[in-house]
């Protein structure tokens, strides 16, 4: 992405925010013009005796001081909004994205991303947008007084802006824009890496990994810090260059003064003014020239987030009511992941028993999850149909599915809040007494009693406080709570001992009798209880095709 499009279009987020960053703008030029006028009247004081002139340097230099506060409040409320609004478009986005898009993404990235990244743009909002309107503004008040003067002075003064705030920082802006970009990719990399030697810690103990592990972070860190430090040094040669230019353009103009007064087209006093504005105007165009290298991380972070929101989801959200669901069936479903040569489900088709609890076994990659997948519509077939009564699924509203569907999987996400607090994601309203209810279902509720704040314990970060067989129980009792129509379970008892798991089936059989439940399983005794099997093979090309059907229960076929 082009620098001048990532430019424009973090600048369009600023259109709400119009009216306070034109009042920054004005009170930044005022301030810098009270600024410059302080050493200009010292100068004409030298002319000019009396008190009037001290005065007016008094009084700008206090105004100097309201102004510049008053222009960074501005330009940082105006940041801190936005970025508010930004992160929430990321997260909306995100949302979106989710969980086709993000499977397989790196959580170290994403983190760095929503964080980091929307921080760095508090840079291009709150002091770039109102420094290079204040830079054009005072340029060009200053040019002007410079012409009323001579041509000439006017001329130098234009071509002295123009080389310190133009020229200078589009020299630097490639590479800056290129080592800006590599700076968060490589940051986010880091981040990545840190969040997963953490979590890996059990790993990397067990297998004594740690100090390679150690060596690949530093490498990894220093690799960045070459990055920085090649920031750093062109920064130091921007700046080096900016001082020398404001040097040799002031002195041009002072030379030009002096040829002036020797032709007796200047007054010695207009030859030490015209110096003195233009060497104490460069202020606001030396911002300018120090943006190239300062902005380059902000460019980098601001394509990042760009880049992310230009995401198509896989599954776009369709609008719409509530509506119950038809019997859910596929039909000549071919499936298969992104960068994956051979399908995963190829010509399925499969009717749903309704109100019948279909159990699905099979060798590992043989589609099996990915069914569940596909009638929850995180994706969608590549060719085919999944239906619902006859309609197809896309064509059905979002909220409809996520109403109807329950989904619990053998890792199960918790939230760092209270356990009650885990369980109403899903129903926001419910009582203690149904959340108990759910629980003993679950046979988790004894568990939860037996914590020092009951229902109120603090569950840690990703449920780390609790075993996995906990979590599991905890996922399916969020099931039990919702309610919903349709039931689907990917392994929901893999991480539960014997007893536990008979308990838990127990109550799926009892609990939803009048519920489709689809349960994927390895475990040959969690099958005994459904009322019919389907057995999924691996065919010789890779996609997934319908075994032998067999019968536990009635005399039902899928």
């Amino acid at each position: 992405m082009k620098p001048l499009t990532i430019l424009h279009r973090l600048i369009g987020q600023v259109r709400p925010m119009t009216g306070w960053m034109i009042l920054a703008i004005l009170l930044g030029t005022a301030g810098f013009l009270c600024a410059i006028l302080i050493p200009v009247f010292a100068g004409m004081a030298l002319f000019q005796p009396g008190t009037a002139l001290l005065w007016a340097m008094g009084i700008c230099a206090l105004l100097r001081g309201v102004l510049r506060y008053g222009e960074q409040a501005c330009n940082h409320y105006i940041a801190f909004r936005l970025l508010a609004r930004i992160r929430d478009i990321v997260f909306g986005k995100l949302r979106t994205l989710a969980p086709a898009k993000l499977e397989g993404r790196s959580r170290g990235d994403l983190i760095s991303m929503i964080t980091s990244d929307v921080e760095l743009l508090e840079v291009f909002y709150a002091h770039t947008i109102s420094p290079v309107a204040i830079a054009v503004l005072v340029s060009l008040i200053f040019v002007i007084w410079q012409s009323s003067l001579s041509w000439l002075l006017g001329l130098l003064s234009l071509l002295s802006y123009l080389c310190v705030g133009v020229l200078l920082p589009w020299l630097q802006t490639r590479r800056a824009a290129v080592l800006g970009k590599a700076y968060r990719r490589k940051s986010g990399d880091l981040t990545a890496a840190v969040l997963e030697t953490i979590r890996g810690q059990k790993e990397l103990r067990q297998f004594s990994a740690i100090d390679s592990r150690l060596k690949q972070l530093e490498a990894r860190t220093e690799e960045l810090a070459r990055t920085e430090e090649e920031l750093k040094s062109m920064q130091g040669s921007t700046q080096a260059c900016t001082g020398l230019a404001v040097i040799l353009c002031s002195s041009a103009v002072l030379a030009a003064a002096g040829w002036l007064l020797g032709q007796g087209r200047i007054l010695p006093e207009d030859m030490l003014v015209s110096f003195l504005v233009q060497i104490s105007s460069f202020g606001p165009v030396i911002a300018l020239a120090n943006l190239g290298t300062g902005l380059s991380q902000t460019l980098g972070a601001g394509e990042r987030i760009l880049t992310l929101l230009d995401e198509t989801p896989v599954t776009a959200e369709v609008p719409g009511t509530v509506q119950p669901l038809g019997p859910l069936a596929l039909d000549q479903v071919t499936f298969g992941y992104e960068g994956e040569d051979r399908p995963v489900l190829q010509d399925m088709t499969l009717d749903i028993p309704e109100r019948r609890i279909l159990g699905i076994c099979g060798p590992s990659g043989c589609g099996k999850s990915t069914l569940l997948r596909l009638l929850m519509r995180f994706w969608d077939p590549q060719s085919g149909q999944v239906l619902s009564g006859n309609r197809d699924i896309r064509d059905l509203s979002t909220n409809s599915l996520r109403h109807a569907q329950g989904f619990v999987t053998q890792d199960t996400d918790l939230f760092h809040d209270t356990i009650a607090e885990n369980l109403r994601l899903a129903r926001p309203q419910a009582t203690r007494e149904e959340l108990e209810d759910a629980c003993r279902k679950a046979a988790i509720h004894e568990f939860i009693l037996s914590l020092p704040q009951g229902y109120d314990t603090m569950v840690g970060e990703l449920g780390s406080t609790l075993s996995g067989g906990e979590r599991q129980r905890l996922g399916l009792a969020r099931a039990f709570l919702q309610d919903g129509e349709f039931l689907f379970l990917d392994e929901p008892t893999s991480n539960l001992d014997s007893l536990n798991e008979g308990i838990i089936l127990q109550a799926i059989d009892r609990q939803m009798r009048d519920k489709t439940v689809v349960l994927v399983t390895h475990r040959k005794s969690t099958l005994g209880f459904a009322d019919q099997v389907l057995s999924m093979q691996k065919n010789g090309s890779g996609g997934s095709r319908q075994g032998q059907n067999s019968k536990t229960k009635g005399s039902e076929r899928v």
